[in-house]
């Protein structure tokens, strides 16, 4: 048997089989329970997208180009990293997480805690892909792809802290192949927590599939396509009616990353 309740901040699949699936796996998204200011993240994310088309128009996005750096590539890789953060935080501090304490007696959080939510959302798993110019094919990213590997890092996150500290020696990391695998890892997070939900306030319409020219999903902002893990157990997938569920009280849990 899977999961009867679903957790917070944590999107993954609904059992199929279960009656009401399709409604089952996205409606407990928007519920006000689920999560504080989800809406806030999202905004955050879409107004990074909105930057990153407008360096589009002076740089391509293709392999070509990843190398390139400003000082406009710099600052938006550094406020893709620090949301990448906030985001990790808010679900740890929403199911619970009891951070350690410094010297200072400031909560510690860092990569290494953040790694905690690769076990709940599979991040390591994600594939992000982005069209570019000369070809149909995706340029395609796993940024947390890494994490597969217990003692290997992110080698976009060590750009970021190295162009952060000491911008001068290392402004070259600051570059759009990093950019892009950082805003992709955002996209990662943005998606496992809320799916394609973009919080807009207009009425929910009805949507229907049909061709796509590329592979992989559509994703929040459209810009990137986005393939969803395949190895969720069935013991990891939701297992609720929501329909049912959505008339208890208690409706959520916490995942323990205190473990």
């Amino acid at each position: 048997m899977g999961i009867t309740k679903p957790y917070k901040r944590i999107y993954r699949p609904v059992n199929p089989i279960l009656p009401n699936a399709a409604y089952s796996s996205w409606a407990y998204i928007i519920d006000k329970d689920y999560c504080k200011s989800g809406h806030s993240y999202v905004r955050a994310f879409l107004l990074i997208l909105e930057d990153l088309k407008k360096l589009f128009e002076y740089i391509e996005p293709s392999t070509e180009s990843f190398n390139s750096f400003s000082f406009r590539i710099h600052e938006l890789f550094m406020r893709t990293c620090i949301e990448i953060e906030a985001n990790f935080k808010a679900v740890l501090i929403e199911n619970g997480y009891e951070p350690d304490i410094d010297r200072f007696n400031n909560p510690i959080y860092n990569i290494r805690v953040y790694k905690k939510v690769n076990n709940s959302h599979h991040l390591s798993d994600y594939e992000v892909g982005l069209p570019q110019w000369a070809t149909s094919d995706l340029i395609k990213f796993k940024p947390f792809g890494a994490w597969t590997h217990d003692n290997q890092p992110l080698d976009w996150y060590q750009a970021y802290n190295m162009s952060k500290h000491d911008r001068h020696d290392n402004f070259r990391y600051a570059n759009l192949g990093n950019l892009l695998q950082a805003v992709s890892g955002l996209l990662c997070l943005i998606h496992s927590q809320f799916r394609g939900e973009d919080f807009s306030p207009s009425d929910m319409g009805i949507s229907a599939g049909g061709y796509d020219f590329y592979d992989m999903e559509s994703s929040t902002g459209g810009v990137f396509r986005i393939m969803e893990p395949s190895n969720w157990t069935q013991e990891e997938l939701y297992d609720f009616d929501w329909s049912v569920l959505k008339k208890e009280e208690v409706r959520f849990q916490t995942y323990d990353y205190n473990k």
